[in-house]
């Protein structure tokens, strides 16, 4: 089977009408994983995610047992490396009534794992923050049209900053800088990426130090070095913030790849 192809609701192959309703209500939350011979690191990081974030959006307990069950399915065969997406809605929910908790439909969509780059980003600001940031949610419009913007001014991607203009975290990624002894992460409203909480707990081991501050965006030449991290990409340097250029340590980005190394994977 083709894997391009492969999307399922509920470990079935999805129907025109799961597809019709996921087009017209665009209503629900999602995780995104790299998959390896069956295994993902921070695999518990997203079943958490995907439990939390149900409850919030349709009072109802998500059955991980069940998410498990659907994933191993539709990655049956494939050793990978594979690029896995869940979106978590429910084809019980009411526009007229979204207050009355609904049962959670599972769609799984399985592709080849996209390819990395070590190229150095280059992003712009915007003042944009996020809609229910604790929520990774299927409401996506405004952070690829940051990013088609910022490519249209020159740059590769988008990073927002808030109304006090302090950093918040990168249109699909979050953003942390090296101060010379650490790691600093924003301390804003943003997404917590199961990539960062990864990269936090490799620190940890390490003793390196790994702390959140509040980082105006005028600060940003204080720091020695910056970097992205995502599902798609654990860590990726930065080389410029709209005119602030920062040093590509190739040192420190080895360092932050082998915290995310040290977690193990999790069999699915």
């Amino acid at each position: 089977m083709n894997t391009i192809e492969r999307t399922e609701v509920n470990g079935e192959p999805a129907t025109l009408g799961d597809l019709r309703w996921l087009a017209a209500t665009n209503h629900g939350h999602f995780t995104a994983m790299r998959v390896l011979d069956g295994k993902v690191r921070g695999l518990q990081f997203h079943l958490d995610r995907l439990k939390r974030s149900t409850l919030a959006l349709f009072g109802s307990e998500l059955d991980i047992a069940f998410v498990r069950k659907c994933l191993r399915h539709a990655i049956a065969g494939d050793a990978g490396p594979l690029s896995v997406r869940v979106n978590v809605f429910s084809r019980a929910y009411d526009r007229d009534r979204p207050a009355a908790p609904v049962a959670a439909d599972v769609l799984v969509m399985v592709n080849p794992a996209g390819r990395t780059s070590d190229t150095p980003l280059r992003v712009k600001s915007f003042r944009y923050e996020r809609d229910s940031p604790h929520v990774k949610h299927v409401g996506t419009f405004p952070l690829f049209q940051h990013r088609r913007l910022a490519q249209q001014a020159g740059y590769d991607d988008a990073l927002f900053v808030d109304r006090n203009d302090c950093i918040s975290e990168g249109s699909i990624w979050n953003v942390g800088f090296f101060d010379g002894k650490g790691v600093v992460w924003p301390d804003a409203p943003q997404l917590e990426g199961v990539s960062k909480q990864l990269l936090q707990a490799g620190l940890v081991k390490r003793c390196v130090s790994s702390i959140a501050r509040s980082i105006a965006l005028s600060d940003v030449g204080h720091y020695r070095a910056a970097f992205f991290t995502n599902s798609s990409q654990a860590v990726r340097p930065i080389s410029r913030i709209d005119d602030t250029e920062f040093v590509t340590d190739a040192e420190f980005t080895a360092m932050l790849a082998a915290c995310y190394d040290s977690n193990p994977d999790e069999r699915i």
